[in-house]
């Protein structure tokens, strides 16, 4: 699970980072804005940790720039204030969730876990575009149209996955080489081609009527064949 984490404080920052590492999370952190903001648009991040008090851009602008340019990423805003205009203010620059300083770790955790379950997923907690259901725990993807389904193996699973939750984006081959293999090399954007060109044999095994469509030079999206 990706996650970006952005603190000024670094005494905090530290610490907080410490603490979702052992709890398995990748950890990026950053420290200012506009950094974040750059960070952010990659669109490679599972959810996001943001305080509102940072230099260059404060957290409230970082969150509706990044919402404006389409990123549906999970945002978790951190505050010092807790008047409630403060906390309006937070969820109607696209924040999901705030938590107000100083905060139990505990909080802090069971509030993300429940911002990653909730990411673009249905009820039953599969992921789903079109006429395609990815059940993510068992690795399967089902056409709903020809009800056939067939196992992914990891990459192809991640690759399906990164692209369902973020249908309505291009993304690119870079950004999935960071999401799937954590950093950027002739070697995995080799990678990216070979298991994208397996998922989409995938695709038309089960009959479905969604494709992963390429532009050259920009990137992958998953759409209807004919659009």
């Amino acid at each position: 699970m990706k996650l970006l984490l952005v603190e000024d404080e670094k005494p905090m920052r530290d610490a907080i980072k410490e603490l979702l590492i052992r709890e398995n999370y990748d950890v990026t952190d950053l420290g200012d804005g506009e950094s974040a903001l750059d960070e952010l648009l990659t669109g490679v991040y599972d959810v996001v940790v943001l305080d509102v008090m940072l230099p260059k851009l404060n957290g409230l602008e970082v969150a509706r720039h990044a919402r404006s340019a389409g990123i549906k990423t999970p945002i978790l805003m951190l505050t010092a204030k807790s008047e409630l205009d403060d906390k309006v203010d937070g969820l109607d620059s696209g924040a999901d969730d705030y938590l107000t300083k100083p905060f139990m770790t505990r909080e802090l955790l069971a509030r993300l876990r429940a911002l990653c379950r909730r990411n673009v997923q249905s009820t039953d907690g599969s992921l789903t575009a079109g006429d395609l259901s990815l059940d993510v725990a068992a690795a399967t993807i089902t056409c709903t149209k020809s009800g056939q389904s067939v196992r992914l193996s990891e990459k192809e699973l991640r690759i399906l996955e990164f692209l369902i939750s973020n249908q309505e984006q291009m993304i690119s081959r870079e950004q999935i080489a960071m999401k799937i293999w954590g950093y950027e090399s002739d070697a995995e954007y080799n990678n990216v081609e070979v298991y994208v060109s397996f998922a989409r044999k995938k695709l038309h095994f089960i009959g479905s009527g969604m494709e992963i469509k390429a532009q050259r030079g920009i990137g992958y999206q998953i759409r209807r064949a004919h659009e």
